[in-house]
């Protein structure tokens, strides 16, 4: 069973809408859990209770602020009587049978306090196991500076789930600390984009099923957006009289294809307009208004052809 918790003991610390965040994350990923979430902040009778238990035993004392802390100084409830961090966790762990706790190897400090906590309390911690973090390429924690700092970053980056996932499968539980590489990130975005199924794609990148071909190359799903847009956004006349000549061609060939022409016929037509020193260049200007994007002969494939006979004829008249 697999239980998610959100831990917001300190409401100073509480980021508004940071919950609906981490669920929207996990989601995304495809992480599904069994119970929960449960939020410490309702918890607090089970941490009382603990807390009792460990000045009932003698393993904690109660300060003249009305804290309750370990012979060593931890405190484990604050003055008014809510849990900290440390108790906490650890109540949470034993309450819930957690049988194994996967932490950063940030918390490694933690891990003798909290046997010592779990024992004040009654029990005995599960097995920890402290994996490395992921840090930034100049080795420190990732945060806002590194562009990359969160689940949601990257989504916004219009990497897809399936990259990130396989990403993290692929590190599993390194022992120690390791970079974000993005090349590799990178690397396993594309092969998403490439294995996703036509209707997702589509979905994806707000495109009908036809311009899908088109969106195959796309290193993001931003990317995939763009090319979409681009195919779907007519230019507004984009200047290209010196080539008149390569769209007179274009649109004596296109004429003469059926009204939707499949990939392996939009690549005969690009490359026989390659073939009498068409500017090809020139042809994508005129069909999308910009100088990069999918290849020529995906766009050729995704419009039909009155509209790409439209879109050479406005750039050959402006």
């Amino acid at each position: 069973m697999l239980a998610l918790r959100i831990d917001d003991t300190d409401p100073t610390r509480v980021v508004e809408s940071g919950e609906d965040e981490i669920l929207a994350d996990l989601t995304w990923l495809g992480v599904a859990w069994d119970e929960g979430p449960v939020r410490q902040s309702e918890r607090g009778e089970l941490y009382a209770l603990a807390a009792e238990h460990a000045l009932q035993s003698g393993a904690a004392r109660r300060d003249e602020d009305g804290s309750v802390r370990l012979p060593e100084g931890t405190t484990l409830l604050r003055p008014d009587g809510t849990a900290t961090y440390q108790l906490a966790s650890v109540a949470d762990d034993l309450d819930l049978a957690i049988t194994h706790v996967i932490r950063g190897s940030d918390h490694r400090p933690n891990l003798e306090l909290h046997r010592r906590i779990a024992r004040a309390i009654g029990g005995e911690l599960p097995e920890v196991i402290h994996h490395g973090l992921v840090l930034g390429e100049d080795g420190k924690k990732l945060s806002k500076r590194h562009g990359h700092s969160s689940v949601g970053q990257l989504r916004d980056e219009g990497f897809p789930a399936q990259a990130v996932r396989a990403y993290l499968e692929e590190l599993g539980l390194p022992e120690h600390d390791v970079r974000l590489d993005l090349a590799r990130l990178r690397r396993l975005a594309i092969d998403a984009i490439a294995a996703l199924p036509d209707e997702e794609l589509a979905a994806e990148a707000g495109a009908p099923i036809e311009v899908v071909p088109a969106l195959r190359g796309a290193r993001t799903l931003v990317e995939a957006r763009e090319y979409a847009a681009q195919i779907a956004d007519r230019p507004s006349g984009t200047p290209v009289p010196e080539v008149r000549p390569t769209l007179a061609r274009f649109a004596e060939l296109r004429e003469a294809a059926p009204d939707r022409v499949s990939h392996d016929e939009a690549r005969a037509l690009v490359r026989e307009l390659k073939a009498v020193g068409g500017d090809l260049r020139a042809l994508r200007l005129a069909l999308t208004g910009a100088e990069k994007g999918p290849e020529l002969a995906a766009v050729v494939a995704a419009l039909s052809r009155e509209e790409a006979l439209a879109r050479a004829g406005a750039a050959a008249s402006a």
